[in-house]
């Protein structure tokens, strides 16, 4: 396809802020590139998202992911834009049927970084640390039950100034924010085997609308076949989890040959409870994710089912 075969720009929505806009940046690049587009043919328009407004309490109080997505879902319903980036980790596991991930970027690194010490096992004793996330905090007192966790939220400058100010001893950033925001050498990034990061972390979608034939296709040519696979099976891990913003859960699903190894695992809000499972399955194999939900169900105590509702309906 060629720009013949467009009669305007394109639209690209995003949020506002300075990794957003970075991740919309590189999304627009990789489909110029793709189709030997010039930049002026696709126009970012950024917006403030309500989870963007509120900053002095966790999401999972205010709304949950859908404070990252609801202004960009409108825009895409209506057609005031053709397509939106997200981070794949920040978007809600049932999805408006009128929209659909057309794309989903190659993955970048998905391990998180530990600001403000050398490693979990180095922080502190009774170490003050800023985290919104129920999956970093019960990860983290999972093995150090002397922490204090506080909630922290806001843009990466926004937490390493909180931190750099005394608020905070240490705090979590994603490294694949870092590293797409230039950030390469801040923190200790921590090692996936001992510590599991977001379902989607380090992943890029792009949606559009559902019935927008020709947006799917020119968006097509950028869907990272092995991501796709990793993330679609980690969402229907979620899925069948029936999690929530107040659930914590961890996993990672890594390509081995033709199959997906997932590990995951389920946590009590305060730490004191964990669950692990894994499985290796193909790609198409959505069933797989759902059955090692269930197992995990199975084998956890009430301190952590009490906060998954079991297998939902998901569009598919």
């Amino acid at each position: 396809m060629t720009t013949a075969d467009i009669d305007r720009p394109l639209r690209l929505g995003t949020r506002s802020s300075p990794l957003a806009m970075a991740q919309a940046i590189e999304a627009r690049e990789r489909l110029c590139s793709a189709h030997g587009f010039g930049l002026e043919m696709v126009e970012i328009v950024a917006v403030t998202a309500s989870g963007d407004k509120v900053q002095d309490r966790p999401l999972a109080e205010i709304g949950g992911k859908a404070l990252w997505t609801k202004e960009l879902d409108v825009w895409l319903m209506t057609g005031e834009i053709d397509f939106a980036v997200h981070s794949a980790k920040d978007v809600e596991t049932i999805r408006p049927y009128e929209i659909t991930i057309a794309a989903i970027l190659p993955r970048e690194d998905v391990r998180d970084v530990l600001i403000g010490a050398e490693s979990i096992a180095a922080l502190p004793p009774g170490a003050t640390v800023g985290t919104s996330a129920p999956r970093r905090a019960a990860q983290l007192l999972n093995v150090r039950p002397d922490c204090r966790v506080v909630p922290i939220r806001g843009n990466v400058a926004t937490r390493l100034a909180k931190r750099d100010a005394g608020e905070v001893d240490a705090t979590f950033l994603a490294a694949a924010g870092l590293n797409r925001l230039g950030e390469t050498e801040i923190g200790t990034r921590l090692d996936p085997a001992s510590w599991l990061p977001a379902p989607g972390q380090a992943a890029i979608t792009i949606e559009c609308h559902a019935d927008n034939s020709q947006t799917r296709s020119l968006l097509a040519a950028l869907d990272d076949p092995c991501s796709r696979a990793e993330v679609i099976a980690e969402r229907a891990l979620l899925a069948a989890l029936g999690g929530t913003c107040h659930s914590p859960i961890a996993v990672l699903t890594k390509t081995d040959g033709d199959q997906l190894h997932m590990r995951a695992a389920l946590f009590s809000p305060d730490g004191v409870e964990r669950v692990d499972g894994e499985a290796r399955f193909a790609a198409a194999d959505m069933d797989a994710p759902a059955q090692l939900g269930a197992d995990l169900l199975a084998r956890a105590g009430t301190r952590i089912t009490t906060h998954f509702t079991g297998t939902q309906d998901t569009q598919p």
